[in-house]
């Protein structure tokens, strides 16, 4: 480097380090891209820059990796460690081609590989992105081009504080030189490769350019679908064409978004003070293969489970920090009021109607817009579920926007399409209190200001925020598995609806919800609420507490749930100490120390948490409470009863292990109860630990309101084999509700309508019921029987009193 360009960029540095505020993407390079420091590094970029080489210089150091300044030693020689794709525009123009400098060293630094078989260089590829605007439909020019000298100091004065340096996997020289030699060609194709890597990274970040809005309902006015619908329905309603063709416009204007990338710019810094203000942190796992999707051209579609209406912020937020432009985000039309409304539309929000029946234009203009989303590149986001959870655990699919999504695929997409399952977690949810009135019976509120300003005020010390994004579903993969031919019923025009849709997005909906709950979250919050729900007062001794999360955490780690799930690194008395701070909890202190309990309203609130991870305890907390009932029995036994009743907490829970699994993991749990010493074992037998019967009856706990509900249920089917389907989920609800009142028990999902529909139906799918929905009588009795001698001699008799009294001809009615 020769002395001038040295001075130049010193005082280069001065202005650009006042100007200019680097966001690095990812914050974590060597992690999440797998660099290894020991091996040497070099960088390479799209453009002769000395900007962007000083910007990529302050992240480097900044990030901890190799000045890229800072010659490269390799065999006796100096090298660069920077390298260029392209030089930058000039008034020649440019040929496009690898400048000689940039081609003299990767040819001679793949000699050097050639020479020392040991040697293997790290050339990583590093963007400069100066804002990330998207840019119009009509605006003709490439979104990644060299910027010319005005044109990069309007941009650094304009984007110097929203510029981004991206760095992406890098690319090992060794596997080059062994895989296609040294010479002169394998430094141009390694130019061209970039050329493409960099063109797609630009488009990941800032997304599809960006439709003129009366343009976008002009096309899809003028396509064929909804041209036809608009005609049959003018004849069938004999009105004038014209009037149904400006009721489709309505639609459109009700439907579609206005996507504003100024919005998102300033709202990701109003998102950022916000967060601070509220949050003690966010933590995001998994980005990096999202990113990755999203170079390679993917269609994505984020489906994360929904807690809050904090989630449509979140994501959005998360995913612009992240390095990749937000998603247009279906929402409820309910959400569509002043001035919430307008700036979710600006934001990415597409609004959509609770129901379309009956409404064939609406259904066509819906799915006609959704269709031009994807065609156009567009990532979309939408809750599958429907709606909140209310008990903090994950609810059965809706699958319309899934059909949707498939339907539009048979339009003819092409890019592959795939489904991101998103995990959504957080130590305090805002409406949690608002949920749990709603499951009692109130009536819920229509979204408006006021609510909103109501609950702004009340938002405080909501602790830690959880992102984790889930085991990526290929939807091309999935129907070339489960349906071969599927590329037969490719229409260009009409949406079809081929007999095997249904049961195949049936399916797919179960596995998409089934990744969710795999990238769970556990924090210090859900794990207290765990232990101390399953005490019986509600209440533990700060020792006995932190014991017991000592015993969830070494299940989680001994014995993995999901390797997308997250556990807390933290000790134990730190987790305890930091749910404490959020002022959940009361403590009390005796002469032997704290005491950490629940009050009623708490208690209630505090099962939605625990809710959010039930899952993850389900399998163990099962095995504990078959060995607290029993005592002591045979491994073998444990195997048959679990085996048992799992098809249930898997259709409720959305639980990962299929048959086939099964067996494996159930030995490996129980081999971890034994290290813990909550159970001994002598050759096939296990046996309780007196000892630590404290913990193990803590665990078992867990799964104990579960087994009431299906003993509940079965009870009912063995008394009345006939019992039509509608009847058997009414009175198990209504005798859950008893039984809660009866026993104590606060969780409002005990008697939730929807645990025991998908309870019914687990019945009919594992043979419990005929095609009538009757009672077959042998494995009914035999599963009765199972639940009978796992459930409590006090809930037995609570559940023969109702019985009783339900023969003698008086009414239930539900208690709310």
């Amino acid at each position: 480097m020769s002395n001038w360009q040295k001075v130049y960029r010193k005082v280069l540095n001065l202005p650009l380090s006042l100007l200019v505020k680097t966001h690095s993407i990812p914050s974590d390079p060597v992690a999440d891209l797998a660099l290894d420091l020991s091996r040497p590094i070099i960088y390479i970029l799209p453009f002769r820059s000395n900007t962007d080489l000083m910007t990529l210089r302050s992240s480097a150091l900044t990030l901890g990796l190799p000045d890229p300044l800072a010659p490269l030693a390799l065999g006796g020689q100096l090298f660069d460690r920077f390298v260029y794709v392209a030089d930058g525009p000039s008034v020649f123009g440019s040929d496009g081609e690898l400048p000689k400098a940039s081609l003299a060293l990767f040819t001679a630094l793949l000699e050097q590989h050639k020479q020392d078989p040991e040697l293997d260089v790290q050339v990583v590829p590093a963007a400069i992105l100066w804002g990330r605007k998207p840019g119009r439909e009509e605006n003709q020019k490439p979104s990644l081009r060299p910027l010319n000298g005005p044109e990069k100091f309007v941009a650094v004065l304009g984007s110097g504080r929203d510029s981004m340096v991206r760095l992406s996997t890098p690319v090992s020289l060794r596997y080059m030189a062994d895989r296609h030699g040294t010479d002169d060609s394998i430094a141009h194709k390694l130019a061209r490769v970039a050329r493409i890597h960099f063109s797609r990274q630009q488009l990941a970040a800032s997304g599809p350019k960006l439709p003129d809005r009366h343009m976008l309902f002009k096309r899809l006015l003028a396509s064929k679908a909804i041209e036809k619908v608009v005609t049959e329905e003018a004849q069938s309603r004999d009105v004038p064409i014209e009037k149904v063709r400006k009721e489709a416009i309505d639609m459109m204007e009700e439907i579609a978004a206005n996507f504003s990338y100024s919005l998102i710019k300033r709202g990701d810094r109003f998102l950022g003070w916000l967060w601070n203000k509220l949050y003690q942190g966010l933590n995001v796992h998994n980005a990096q293969r999202v990113r990755q999707l999203a170079q390679d051209g993917h269609e994505i579609v984020y489906v994360p489970c929904h807690r809050s209406h904090m989630d449509y912020l979140l994501l959005s937020y998360v995913l612009y920090r992240e390095g990749m432009v937000p998603p247009h985000i279906a929402a409820g039309i309910n959400l569509n009021f002043f001035p919430a409304g307008p700036i979710f539309r600006r934001g990415g929000a597409f609004f959509i109607r609770r129901s379309f029946k009956g409404n064939r234009l609406y259904s066509t203009v819906f799915r006609e817009y959704l269709a031009e989303l994807f065609a156009k590149g567009y990532s979309v986001e939408y809750f599958s579920e429907g709606g909140r959870s209310r008990t903090g655990r994950l609810l059965p699919a809706k699958t319309g926007m899934l059909s949707m999504t498939i339907q539009a695929m048979l339009r003819g997409l092409n890019r592959p399409v795939t489904l991101v399952p998103v995990y959504i977690g957080y130590e305090h949810v805002m409406e949690v209190g608002t949920y749990a009135k709603e499951l009692r019976g109130k009536r819920k509120e229509k979204e408006n200001v006021g609510q909103v300003l109501r609950t702004l005020r009340k938002l405080r010390n909501l602790g830690q925020g959880y992102v984790n994004f889930g085991e990526p579903i290929p939807l091309n993969s999935y129907l070339n598995e489960q349906v071969p031919t599927w590329h037969q019923d490719i229409d260009p025009i009409e949406p079809q609806r081929p007999q095997w849709l249904n049961p195949v997005v049936n399916d797919l909906a179960n596995k998409m919800m089934t990744h969710i709950n795999d990238a769970a979250a556990t924090n210090a919050l859900t794990l207290c609420a765990l232990a101390l729900l399953a005490s019986r007062q509600r209440a533990l001794s700060r020792e006995e507490l932190e014991q017991q999360i000592d015993c969830y955490l070494q299940l989680l780690r001994n014995v993995p749930y999901s390797s997308q799930c997250t556990i807390p690194t933290d000790e134990t008395s730190v987790l305890v100490e930091h749910a404490l701070s959020m002022d959940k909890f009361i403590v009390e202190r005796d002469s032997l120390g704290d005491i950490v309990s629940l009050d009623r309203q708490q208690s209630i609130l505090m099962t939605y948490y625990r809710n959010n991870i039930i899952h993850l305890f389900a399998l163990p907390s099962l095995i504990a409470h078959i060995v607290v009932q029993h005592q002591h029995l045979s491994v073998g036994a444990i195997h048959e009863q679990v085996e048992r009743l799992y098809p249930f907490l898997k259709a409720e829970l959305f639980l990962r292990y299929s048959k086939a699994e099964l067996n494996e993991v159930i030995d490996a749990q129980v081999d971890e109860l034994v290290r813990q010493r909550l159970i001994l074992r002598d050759g096939d037998t296990v046996a309780l630990n007196s000892a630590r019967i404290g913990p193990l009856q803590l665990l078992a706990r867990t799964i104990t309101e579960t087994l009431q509900r299906y003993a509940i249920a079965l009870t009912l089917l063995r008394s009345e084999p006939q019992l039509m389907k509608s009847d058997l989920e009414q009175q198990s609800q209504m005798m859950a509700q008893r039984l809660s009142r009866l026993h104590g028990i606060n969780a409002p999902e005990f008697f939730d309508k929807g645990v025991f529909a998908t309870l019914v139906k687990t019945l009919r799918n594992e043979g419990y019921l005929n095609e009538d929905c009757h009672a077959v009588s042998r494995p009914v009795e035999t599963l009765a029987d199972l639940l009978a001698a796992l459930v409590s001699p006090e809930v037995k008799l609570t559940i023969q009193a109702v019985m009783s009294r339900e023969d003698k001809g008086e009414e239930m009615t539900p208690e709310i």
